[in-house]
């Protein structure tokens, strides 16, 4: 009886309080679970997304870029190869990071956990749920952005001071995935259906100008890369990793804003249908 009540004031609580059903200024308590989930069974799956663009930096960076040689870096100049694929790895990571917290993760969470309805039987609105995902995306971007660029200073690929602002532009790039991928994952109802997005995330990996410029490519395929938000991260970390900034700069910035703050309308919009009605 007593839980039927506390659940009944909880209820009447979110309708009279300023922003209604939809946020309680709570989204610390959605991070604090997560974070507590995490230190118990998830931390092996966090390291093991930090070490494989490690890998593929050590591998192609050192192994291949032996073989090609210097490359043109944004700036005109010339660079390794090495230091031409780090941050475009590091735009990678962030994504995959991302990408895992707020698509695979809240799948199980959505449909097996049933975690999300029983926050929102509290005083949590969709909006803190929705944030407090997101934060638990970008820690994880945050980690993975800094670690990586600590691996760029110990091989010697960060030549210029710009070269820290990596890190928060790497975590703007989080927020932009993260904030659009659980809206998508609200849509998701078979493990089937689930595989379409890595269907999506494997091209933009190959072909977002990662490992080779955009150039070489024919021009009609130039304008669908360079719709995708991959190609965005990774020319805005190329960019700021070597201090040449252009309008283009803006343009990278602009887009991954519109992206968050469509995403964020996305996934409020589709968690109160859900579980508010």
């Amino acid at each position: 009886m007593s839980a039927v009540t506390t659940s009944h004031s909880a209820t009447e609580a979110a309708r009279n309080r300023k922003f209604g059903p939809l946020y309680s200024r709570n989204v610390r308590a959605v991070v604090a679970r997560g974070l507590m989930a995490t230190k118990s069974s998830n931390w092996m799956v966090m390291l093991s997304g930090f070490f494989e663009p490690v890998l593929y930096l050590i591998s192609m960076g050192v192994g291949l870029g032996a073989i090609v040689g210097p490359v043109q870096g944004p700036g005109g100049g010339e660079i390794s190869y090495a230091a031409y694929i780090a941050p475009a790895l590091l735009a990678v990571s962030a994504m995959n990071g991302a990408v895992y917290d707020s698509t695979w993760n809240v799948f199980f969470k959505m449909n097996f956990a049933k975690l999300y309805q029983g926050m929102l039987y509290t005083s949590l609105g969709p909006l803190d749920v929705a944030m407090g995902e997101i934060f638990l995306a970008l820690l994880r971007g945050l980690m993975y952005a800094t670690g990586f660029t600590a691996v760029m200073g110990l091989m010697g690929l960060i030549t210029t001071p710009w070269a820290i602002l990596m890190v928060p532009a790497a975590v703007l790039i989080a927020f932009g995935f993260a904030s659009f991928g659980m809206g998508i994952t609200s849509f998701m109802k078979t493990f089937q259906q689930m595989d379409w997005i890595n269907f999506v995330m494997l091209p933009m990996f190959l072909f977002s100008a990662t490992f080779y410029p955009l150039s070489v490519y024919p021009q009609y395929i130039q304008w669908l890369i360079q719709a995708m938000p991959l190609w965005h991260g990774v020319e805005l970390l190329r960019q700021i990793s070597v201090g040449a900034f252009t309008p283009a700069t803006a343009v990278h910035i602009g887009y991954y804003l519109v992206m968050i703050a469509f995403g964020l309308l996305l996934t409020t919009g589709r968690l109160r249908r859900l579980f508010l009605k």
